[in-house]
């Protein structure tokens, strides 16, 4: 059952599925920071065929996952964050697809103290900036950190001269996604 849950049974799903396995078993074990990286994601052309080959790869993982940690009671102590670097505008210069856009992207975060269900926030039609309910990354930290229990307004460091923080002068937790 632990093949089928992981979707080791699928030589598309089998290398995540992997991943996803061996990071429910280090944090069966207390391993306190694990990152998993799908490194395929960055296609600026045709999209909807690379995007969707690549979810095909990791979501039955992460299903798996996500079932397992809370059926071994692990889910409300293990904060899962999914997000990439950028969002995807609405054009490409010079060929089909579509470029890296800063103003809008997409996170999802379960487990951990965040509330089930919620959704957050909206793009323009095209996807090129957020308008609605915008969270800024330095608000994403803040929740992030809050969720691992760390303050990040305490979580200061001195260089040169000056205090800095991980979400810098910046960052508020976003109360809504918080159980």
């Amino acid at each position: 059952h632990i093949r089928r849950t992981y979707a080791l049974d699928d030589p598309k799903t089998e290398r995540f599925g992997r991943m996803c396995l061996l990071a429910r078993r280090m944090v069966e074990r207390g391993v306190r920071f694990v990152q998993l990286t799908s490194t395929d994601w960055d296609g600026h052309g045709e999209c909807d065929k690379n995007h969707a080959s690549n979810a095909r790869k990791i979501d039955k993982p992460i299903a798996g996952l996500i079932s397992d940690l809370k059926q071994r009671g692990l889910l409300e102590s293990t904060l899962l964050v999914c997000t990439g670097e950028f969002g995807r505008s609405p054009a490409r210069e010079n060929s089909r697809g579509r470029d890296h856009t800063p103003y809008g992207f997409s996170t999802w975060m379960a487990g951990g103290g965040i509330r089930g269900g919620k959704g957050i926030g909206a793009t323009v039609e095209l996807g090129y900036r957020a308008v609605d309910d915008q969270v800024h990354v330095h608000d994403l930290h803040a929740t992030m950190l809050h969720c691992l229990g760390i303050d990040h307004e305490k979580l200061t460091f001195k260089f040169q001269g000056r205090h800095y923080r991980l979400t810098d002068v910046h960052g508020h937790v976003v109360r809504s996604i918080v159980a």
